[in-house]
């Protein structure tokens, strides 16, 4: 009697241990490949001649979540125009053209003549790059240096007059006014000599003209801005300088910028903008002022 009523006990307590058992083993073997996964065979990628594979400083996000951070200046860039109902200097299909440049070209040396609402947008767009403002009024420089204390800009001065132009559009077909150089040393008097020498040091890949003022005649008006702009992208060593005119539906800024930036070289014209794409000078001698 004992043997039969202990059997089926014993049956039941082997398949209990070996529950367990299997159990135990699932869950050590669960553990081990969570901890130590297996990898699979990675499909090699080919480039293309002119593919280049991505530089990053954060390989793995995942593993770095301080990378998803936006940079500083875009987030202070998105506070700034939310929190603002002051119009921009341009249009947004105005803005887009020098967008569409940044987007291939930047991070890069981006030169403003200018300290306007929009300067905190252009150096968000650059971020990464340079993006430097010339500006004539230094109370201005000061007012907006108070809100947004990250922006580089310089004080500059003009010595012109918007009721000149027409003489110094005379000035500017004489020889010296077509030889390239540095634009310290040009004998050209539309040259602008003044600027702090980091301003001449550096290749600028993108340079706007926004500034000085020019919409009444005793203001500066934007003659040598527009010629020295020219003159730094045929001066650079080599390759080629993306320049930009804005208010080009004035008479200076339109007549300066087809003289002196050349209508040969102009890219694109949206609304009130202009874009030229000037190319060295120094790589090829004997190209003339203007194609």
């Amino acid at each position: 009697m004992r043997s039969k009523t202990q059997s089926p006990i014993n049956i039941k307590l082997i398949l209990l241990c070996f529950f367990l058992f299997s159990l135990f083993l699932l869950i050590i073997w669960s553990n081990f490949t969570s901890s130590h996964p297996i990898s699979s065979p990675i499909p090699e990628t080919h480039l293309q001649p002119n593919d280049q594979e991505p530089s990053s400083s954060c390989p793995s996000l995942p593993l770095n979540p301080t990378c998803t951070k936006i940079s500083p200046s875009l987030a202070n860039a998105l506070v700034h125009y939310a929190t603002t109902n002051i119009t921009p200097q341009q249009t947004l299909k105005e803005i887009s053209v020098t967008l569409r440049v940044l987007e291939k070209k930047s991070p890069c040396n981006f030169l403003v003549f200018g300290l306007g609402r929009d300067s905190l947008m252009w150096t968000s767009l650059n971020h990464g790059g340079r993006t430097l403002f010339l500006e004539e009024d230094k109370s201005w420089i000061e007012q907006i240096k108070e809100k947004i204390p990250s922006l580089e800009s310089y004080h500059v001065s003009y010595d012109t007059k918007v009721h000149q132009a027409d003489v110094l559009m005379e000035t500017g077909q004489a020889e010296d006014c077509r030889v390239v150089s540095d634009p310290r040393f040009s004998k050209c008097q539309l040259s602008l000599k003044g600027f702090p020498s980091d301003v001449y040091d550096i290749e600028w890949d993108l340079i706007m003209v926004d500034a000085p003022t020019g919409y009444h005649d005793e203001a500066p008006g934007r003659m040598t801005a527009i010629y020295t702009a020219g003159l730094m992208a045929r001066n650079r060593e080599n390759g080629e300088t993306d320049v930009f005119v804005h208010d080009v539906d004035r008479a200076v800024e339109d007549k300066f910028s087809k003289a002196f930036l050349c209508e040969g070289y102009l890219t694109e014209q949206e609304g009130r903008i202009r874009h030229f794409t000037i190319p060295s000078h120094r790589t090829r001698l004997g190209r003339p002022f203007c194609p």
